[in-house]
């Protein structure tokens, strides 16, 4: 496969990621906006984790640079 046919392909898969990402990323926004009005407290213990581990991850990602 020539070099252009290649890219082509794969910027059209990443469009079609980027496409489920949104989707998904709103069903997650309604997940916490659910467990926001059952359980504030618990809610943002668990958001606090999630970030604490983001952020290692975003640290991790850094050194391949």
């Amino acid at each position: 496969m020539k070099h252009n046919q290649k890219l082509k392909k794969y910027l059209k898969v990443i469009d079609e990621i980027e496409k489920t990402r949104t989707k998904n990323n709103i069903n997650w926004m309604d997940i916490i906006r659910l467990s926001m009005k059952k359980s504030p407290d618990e809610t943002m213990k668990i958001m606090k984790k999630i970030d604490t581990e983001d952020s290692k991850i975003s640290k991790l990602f850094k050194k391949l640079f």
